[in-house]
C-alpha cells in the first residue's frame, strides 16, 4: 500500500489515497503506522477519500478521515487538513481552487497557494467556533459560554502532579476557558509556557470527567496583542508540535477574554500560524503551510 508522510509545522501525518485503496480497519492501522519506534511516525493517520453522497450535494471535492495515533477517530485536524489539500491537488485527485474538503465538522473551503505548480501554503475557512457549553462538550451548566471559568472549582490542576510549584513559577490563571472547533478544546493561560509540566497533566486533564469526549489542552502564553505562543495536548495523541484546530480555538479565546486582537500570529513548536476570526461571518480564517516529506510503500496492510 502506497502512503505519503506531510506534516503542517510539525504536526505529522499519514497520508493514505483512498479514492484508489480501500481500508479495512483505518483505527488498527493508525496505531501501528503512527508508531514511531516499529512503524513510519507520526500523529496519526489521515485518508484522503472521495465525498460522501451527502458531501458530493455540499459541493465536496474530496473527504478527509482523521485517526489519532491511538486509534481513535477525529473531528478535525487544522493542519492536517491543509495536507490534505496539497495531498489532492498535487496527485490529480482535484484540481479545484478553492478545494472544498468534507469532514465530520462539515465542508470546509481551503484557498491554495501554489509554488512551481505545487501546493505550499494553505489557507482554511475553519468555521465558526462552537461556544455552547453543551455542544462543545463540557458537562458546566447554566451558563451560554465557558469563559474565564475558575479552573480550581472543577479542576484540581494542584493534584495532577507530584509537586505544584509549576503553577506558581509558570504565572499560570486562576481561569479557563472552551472552544470547539468541531473537536473540543480547553485554554489556560501563563506566563511562560515552557514552565508547564504537559507530559505529566495533559493527558489527565484531556481524561477529566468534566469533558465526556476528552479534550485537547492548551498553555497559552500572551507577548502581546498580536503574538501568542502555544503548548499542546492534543486528544489521542499526546504532545503534538503544533494543533491548528487548537491555534484557532486559541484566537477564539482570546478575543473573548480580552487577551488578544481578532488577527493574530501564534507561535507553536513546529512554527508559526497566522489566524483571525473575522467579525463579518463569524468563520476562524487559519494560513501556514503544507509539506511532503516522503512517499513510501507499507506492507503490512489488508487492503483491496
Amino acid at each position: 500500500m502506497d502512503f505519503v508522510k506531510m506534516q503542517g509545522i510539525g504536526n505529522d501525518y499519514v497520508y493514505i489515497d483512498a479514492f484508489h485503496q480501500t481500508i479495512d480497519d483505518p483505527s488498527a492501522l493508525a496505531i501501528r503506522m503512527a508508531d514511531r519506534h516499529f512503524g513510519i511516525g507520526g500523529d496519526g493517520l489521515i485518508l484522503v477519500a472521495p465525498p460522501s453522497e451527502s458531501g458530493k450535494k455540499l459541493g465536496a471535492h474530496v473527504r478527509m478521515r482523521m485517526f489519532n495515533a491511538d486509534g481513535s477517530e477525529s473531528e478535525m485536524c487544522g493542519n492536517g487538513i491543509r495536507c490534505v489539500a496539497k495531498f489532492a491537488y498535487d496527485r490529480g485527485l482535484s484540481r479545484s481552487n478553492p478545494m472544498k474538503v468534507e469532514t465530520p465538522r462539515g465542508v470546509l473551503a481551503l484557498d491554495l497557494w501554489l509554488e512551481r505548480g505545487k501546493v505550499a501554503q494553505v489557507s482554511v475557512n475553519m468555521g465558526p467556533p462552537i461556544l455552547k457549553p453543551s455542544e462543545i462538550p463540557v458537562l458546566l451548566t447554566g451558563m451560554d459560554r465557558v469563559v474565564e471559568h475558575p479552573w480550581h472549582h472543577v479542576l484540581n490542576l494542584r493534584a495532577m502532579s507530584p509537586t505544584h510549584e509549576w503553577i506558581a513559577a509558570s504565572g499560570l490563571s486562576e481561569h479557563f476557558t472552551c472552544v470547539s472547533m468541531g473537536n473540543p478544546h480547553v485554554m489556560f493561560y501563563c506566563h511562560d509556557v515552557a514552565r508547564i509540566p504537559l507530559e505529566v497533566i495533559g493527558p489527565k486533564i484531556e481524561k477529566h470527567e468534566l469533558f465526556p469526549r476528552r479534550v485537547n489542552v492548551h498553555f497559552v502564553q500572551v507577548h502581546n496583542r498580536l503574538e501568542l505562543t502555544m503548548r499542546s495536548w492534543e486528544r489521542g495523541s499526546g504532545i503534538t508540535l503544533a494543533c491548528g484546530t487548537g491555534a484557532s480555538a486559541v484566537c477564539v479565546a482570546g478575543v473573548l477574554t480580552n487577551r488578544n486582537d481578532r488577527l493574530v500570529r501564534i507561535s507553536l513548536p513546529g512554527g508559526q500560524l497566522a489566524l483571525k476570526w473575522n467579525a463579518a461571518d463569524d468563520c476562524v480564517y487559519m494560513t501556514g503551510p503544507a509539506v511532503e516529506v516522503f512517499t513510501g510503500v507499507w506492507p503490512d496492510a489488508e487492503t483491496k
